[in-house]
């Protein structure tokens, strides 16, 4: 895939568990690739500024987390959520690092550390974490709740984009069967505006029709693929 928005760089300060928290279970995703994804539906959307954001598959909002330190200039409002209480837990960990309130505590967490046990792991986690407080330009308002997406979405006002990356073996675990998919699409449907770009990052095998969206572009990467969707 051709990088039309996101040039390559060092993200090495992004990397999950240096300064992001990361734990068993809290899925990744490659921070250029998931920057690209981004600004391209930026590039579909009527709007360029002031974006509410939403991922209703959040996991330890890594993914969110992400976007938020990257895109300070672009995103207001960032609204994330997940069936699972313990990764809620973390995403609100996570997404705290956007305030400097959060980044502060976590810079306190790693020289306590540092001291601690003289790693030169937490010395170097430290300087990413000063470096990741000098892109905070503004506080992204950050929500985050518990929600099962293949249910009726408590989502409390419309949002710009909604991007997520669905983990399909845990989609399966909610409802006991394959048709969970299609049921979140629904629900992602139903909480989207005319104005809603919707970017899905799914297996291979996954398969997305609905005649209530529209495909504007399709691009595989390794064994995944992502989608950017509008309504119909």
């Amino acid at each position: 895939m051709e990088y039309k928005y996101s040039p390559k760089e060092n993200f090495e300060d992004l990397s999950s568990g240096r300064v992001i928290y990361g734990n068993y279970g809290i899925p990744n995703y490659p921070v250029r690739l998931v920057n690209e994804i981004y600004r391209r539906c930026l590039a579909y959307s009527p709007k360029k500024g002031n974006i509410k954001l939403y991922d209703p598959c959040c996991g330890g909002a890594y993914l969110l987390t992400v976007l938020g330190f990257c895109n300070q200039n672009t995103i207001s409002t960032i609204y994330a959520s997940d069936i699972n209480d313990s990764m809620v837990k973390y995403a609100s960990k996570n997404l705290s690092l956007l305030s400097p309130a959060g980044i502060n505590e976590r810079i306190n967490e790693l020289e306590a550390l540092a001291n601690l046990y003289h790693k030169p792991s937490h010395s170097m986690a430290i300087e990413s974490a000063y470096r990741l407080k000098e892109r905070l330009l503004n506080e992204i308002n950050v929500h985050v709740f518990k929600a099962d997406a293949t249910n009726k979405i408590p989502l409390p006002e419309p949002v710009d984009l909604i991007i997520t990356d669905i983990p399909y073996g845990n989609l399966v675990d909610w409802q006991g069967d394959a048709s969970a998919f299609s049921k979140m699409i629904c629900e992602l449907i139903n909480i989207a505006t005319p104005e809603t770009i919707l970017a899905i990052s799914m297996d291979k095998k996954q398969g997305l029709k609905n005649d209530r969206l529209v495909r504007l572009e399709k691009n595989n990467i390794g064994k995944r693929k992502f989608e950017i969707y509008r309504l119909a």
